[in-house]
């Protein structure tokens, strides 16, 4: 495990490569990746928004609003910079707070009023005093984010009363962040305490062990409120409010027949990394509490109460807890019980992303890939391609001396790509700023839908050439973000939204002309020709201007950036191409032609890859899978070639499969193991 004295290490050379790439201050790039961790991990929301009004005495840098629970968080920083860790003292805390409640104070009194309209100052200002002159708000949190670790002798902060709503205090510091990086997609450590009777089931196996047990509404109010969305971290689907036909279902049951519920609700499904037990029998604590499948009957009860302020005490939900005794699988565990659980409403192949083989090909794409060598240099170099934020200095983690410096010099920092940058830069060139303007998580998951939509409908679509191009792409993304920053017109507000928007319009712009960008000179050279930096300097400016003056109606440019009428207006700009580039602009057909002739190549990769895995892949193993279709035990059914085939390789008639049969083999192979099977 990464000690805290490394992780710092690799946070901070993180910073300094993401504010080098971006064209932003330090403390910038510092607040933002912390805040994308904090969301990743339910402390905050997709409503987070990031704002920044800095005066005398008062300071905030971005707000989160949890609808759900009612809880307003605002946030500041401190950022040391430091290549040791720094110690956040008392004082240090009790001045960053008092500025943050300094601020809060003004904005209950309306000081919105005195801000530029355009500026995102304004914005957190007027919603913060809507949310709170509409009594939509139950609880303040104020949230220090420090690269530092808090003192010692901060044994907690204390809960006071502003203005009747309770005020609470959060330090995120250095400790904390090492604590996410560690659980990277396990989930967060926490502990619930419990008395709950339940039943023991005996499991054959010693993999996992269960328990059935039966919850109060009260108590699913309770720890929803205490963990909010920490609990649902491995759940695949979100709370679709009160909208389709089964959560008014649930309302209707919970307010008219609450002693029916168990009756008819199907109950939870819950995991666990250990549970401790009473004298009694009954379950105690629960370790790491994650609900797989029933967050909306979950959600439905806490929003019944808090937003009806109905009586949930009547109401009783079975829930059947797991525990997974080898923690290195729970995560394997959870995804098979959620895809098996059984659901109230259809979940789409793309809520299972996690586990699409785009990631396998954009990583083996990665690893085999040299981008050129530039700058006079002939080192050719990796771009790192990151599924989970720490996988980069997992990677090194245990090379010495020579090979770490290897590793860094093959896969430099600043080539490292994670899959949200990645699903940032994919949705804007496909015309999808206001999707990317309201934020990281809903930009990912548009990005699933699209990329599982187009697995299904061709298996091969992730070639090399869609790899080089991707990356090209984030090449131009990141030069799209220095150009908006360093532009004399620019005046520090709505960056990334104007940097959306800008390659949006050029993606549309180009598609318009029936033309195809050639990414080949963007990889070539690993930079963006100065004839498209021109035209991006033209289109930001214009997209600038376009987006900070919102139609009658929308004063807040947050807000009206996630609309996709904005789309639409700014798709009136009008910008001619430059002159034909014969070279940079090539004809739409030419385009379709470069990416048929890698989807050929790919499937001929492909051949080869079944027939060495057919060929090493244990014999027992082929006996196994022949046993399990002869006894009709699958879920699929052969087609008679299928089982030949099958049969064939099982007895031993077939030595060396040809490129077809092991096509053929390969995908029997995965669809066996994916149903269970025991394979070596």
């Amino acid at each position: 495990m990464t000690t805290l004295i490394e992780f710092h290490q690799y946070f901070i050379q993180s910073i300094l490569s993401d504010a080098e790439s971006k064209g932003i201050m330090k403390a910038q790039s510092f607040f933002e990746i912390v805040c994308e961790d904090l969301i990743n991990v339910g402390d905050l929301t997709n409503n987070y928004t990031q704002a920044e009004y800095v005066k005398r005495g008062m300071e905030a840098y971005g707000y989160d609003i949890d609808s759900e629970r009612q809880i307003l968080t605002i946030l500041t920083h401190q950022f040391y910079q430091e290549e040791e860790i720094q110690t956040l003292t008392r004082n240090d805390i009790d001045t960053k707070f008092k500025r943050l409640k300094n601020f809060y104070s003004k904005c209950l009194d309306g000081f919105y009023n005195e801000l530029e309209e355009t500026s995102e100052a304004f914005s957190m200002a007027y919603n913060i005093h809507k949310l709170l002159s509409k009594n939509e708000v139950s609880k303040i949190r104020f949230m220090l984010l420090t690269d530092g670790k808090a003192t010692r002798n901060l044994k907690s902060l204390s809960t006071e009363k502003y203005e009747n709503l309770p005020l609470d205090f959060r330090v995120i510091d250095i400790e904390y962040l090492h604590g996410i990086y560690n659980s990277q997609n396990q989930t967060s450590q926490f502990e619930v305490n419990v008395d709950l009777p339940c039943l023991g089931i005996n499991i054959s196996n010693n993999f996992y062990q269960s328990y059935l047990s039966v919850v109060s509404g009260d108590f699913l109010v309770k720890i929803y409120e205490e963990y909010g969305q920490k609990l649902f971290e491995q759940n695949v689907r979100t709370f679709l409010q009160f909208k389709g036909v089964v959560n008014k279902g649930l309302r209707n049951t919970i307010e008219f027949n609450p002693d029916m519920f168990f009756a008819f609700n199907n109950g939870i499904t819950a995991t666990a990394t250990s549970v401790t037990l009473s004298k009694s029998g009954n379950i105690k604590t629960i370790e790491n509490l994650q609900i797989v499948n029933g967050g909306q009957t979950t959600s439905a009860i806490y929003a019944a109460h808090k937003n009806f302020n109905q009586d949930v005490s009547r109401i009783f939900v079975q829930m059947k807890l797991s525990v997974v005794n080898d923690i290195d699988k729970q995560d394997e565990f959870v995804s098979k019980v959620a895809e098996y659980a059984n659901t109230q409403n259809k979940i789409n192949n793309s809520d299972f992303f996690s586990n699409s083989p785009f990631h396998k090909d954009v990583k083996e794409f990665s690893k085999r890939i040299f981008a050129p060598a530039i700058g006079g240099t002939q080192r050719r170099t990796h771009w790192f391609y990151e599924r989970v934020r720490g996988e980069y200095l997992n990677s090194q983690a245990y090379l010495k001396g020579d090979e770490k410096i290897k590793f860094l010099l093959d896969n430099p920092k600043d080539q490292v790509v994670d899959k949200t940058l990645l699903s940032k830069t994919e949705n804007v060139w496909h015309q999808r700023p206001d999707i990317v303007s309201k934020g990281a998580q809903e930009s990912f998951k548009k990005f699933a839908e699209q990329i599982t939509e187009i697995l299904e409908r061709d298996s091969l679509a992730i070639t090399e050439v869609f790899f080089i191009e991707a990356i090209s792409r984030v090449i131009l993304f990141r030069k799209t973000e220095k150009i908006v920053t360093a532009a004399p017109w620019y005046d520090g507000g709505f960056r990334a939204q104007t940097v959306a928007y800008t390659i949006a319009y050029l993606s549309w712009l180009i598609s318009k002309s029936n033309l195809y960008l050639n990414f080949k000179i963007i990889w070539d050279s690993q930079a963006v020709p100065d004839s498209l930096v021109e035209l991006l300097e033209i289109i930001s400016e214009k997209v600038y201007v376009k987006i900070t003056n919102p139609p009658a109606g929308y004063a807040n440019v947050t807000q009206w950036t996630k609309n996709s009428a904005c789309w639409n207006r700014i798709k009136e700009i009008d910008i001619d191409l430059p002159k034909r580039d014969t070279n940079l602009f090539l004809d739409k057909e030419e385009g379709k032609y470069i990416t048929k002739e890698s989807k050929q190549m790919k499937n001929v990769d492909n051949g080869i890859q079944a027939q060495i895995f057919v060929h090493t892949t244990n014999s027992a193993d082929w006996r196994k899978i022949w046993e399990y279709h002869k006894n009709y035990k699958s879920q699929h059914k052969l087609s008679g070639t299928e089982l030949s085939i099958l049969q064939k390789i099982a007895s031993g008639e077939i030595k060396l499969p040809s490129e077809k049969q092991s096509l053929i083999l390969y995908e029997i192979y995965n669809k066996a193991k994916k149903e269970g099977l025991n394979l070596k």
